[in-house]
């Protein structure tokens, strides 16, 4: 079974999951070496299934929602039922573009793992927290990852959809740690080997457009007073504030134009759906190579 890297996305973030798989490619010493997949939340029925019905995020109860932004995010769990539990892959958001060859993260010692991914202890106030955004799996050890199980497990209760996504529900001893430089949160230097838009407001895709993800409001007193389950959607995406990663997005972007992996023409229809940010075409007719940007 060929290497794979799988993207997982919806309709909303399809301009950045292409822009993203160009990036993998563009930046191997070794393109053929792997293959890569964009797998889409609306090609997959069980999320209709699921549609306005109830489940728990972090001891609180939620509404399912396909339209939100990060609908995809339980895909991430799916490539190894896709490679048949055999072989490698990577797994990453579609708002990661590589900087670095992947090639490298293939190619690692293991050492008897079954998933490699960022810790991030103490994020959301969790000392276990682990960023699933970017894993590598061997797919042979994942035999428990169902994503139709799992997804009924959920709306079952019998699971919590933060500790599923954080890796909780996986023994310790079977993840290793990645270096930060592999999912680099924002931060775009010369040893970032996978960039992570993952500050949904200032995606630099999105400047200006009117927010469509939710906001979750952390105190539950405050989330009693907002209603709606403490979710809101308010204001507009902000200018991402590394000029750099704006430049490098567009660049990349540029470049599926140029060779005809993306089409203006889609780019156009992307516009009118909000998808992304009106101005998309000028910043991409305006952006530098990236590989001219002068990276500290």
């Amino acid at each position: 079974m060929k290497n794979t890297v799988f993207i997982h996305t919806n309709a909303k973030q399809m301009v950045g999951a292409l822009v993203s798989a160009h990036s993998l490619r563009r930046n191997s010493r070794n393109p053929d070496a792997f293959d890569v997949r964009i797998i889409t939340q609306e090609d997959f029925p069980k999320f209709r299934d699921y549609e306005g019905k109830k489940f728990l995020r972090a001891g609180t109860q939620r509404v399912w929602t396909n339209d939100d932004l990060q609908s995809f995010t339980p895909l991430r769990f799916m490539p190894p039922e896709l490679m048949g539990y055999e072989g490698r892959a990577i797994v990453i958001d579609p708002d990661i573009f590589a900087a670095g060859d992947v090639n490298e993260l293939f190619e690692r010692d293991m050492q008897g793992k079954a998933i490699f991914a960022r810790h991030r202890p103490g994020h959301n106030g969790r000392p276990d927290y682990i960023a699933s955004s970017v894993m590598l799996l061997d797919c042979a050890k994942l035999r428990h990852w169902n994503l139709a199980d799992n997804f009924d497990a959920l709306f079952r209760g019998e699971r919590d959809y933060e500790d599923w996504i954080i890796l909780a529900y996986e023994p310790r001893e079977t993840i290793g740690e990645l270096e930060p430089e592999w999912n680099d949160f924002d931060r775009l230097t010369t040893r970032t080997r996978l960039l992570h838009n993952t500050k949904r407001k200032t995606q630099p895709w999105k400047t200006g457009l009117p927010i469509d993800f939710t906001n979750r409001v952390k105190f539950a007193w405050l989330a009693k007073l907002l209603g709606n389950n403490g979710i809101t959607k308010p204001g507009r995406y902000q200018r991402h504030p590394d000029p750099n990663q704006e430049k490098f997005f567009f660049g990349l972007l540029r470049e599926c134009v140029e060779s005809g992996q993306i089409d203006v023409d889609f780019l156009k229809e992307e516009i009118d759906r909000r998808h992304i940010r009106p101005d998309a075409l000028d910043q991409m007719r305006q952006a530098p190579s990236p590989s001219e940007l002068q990276l500290a």
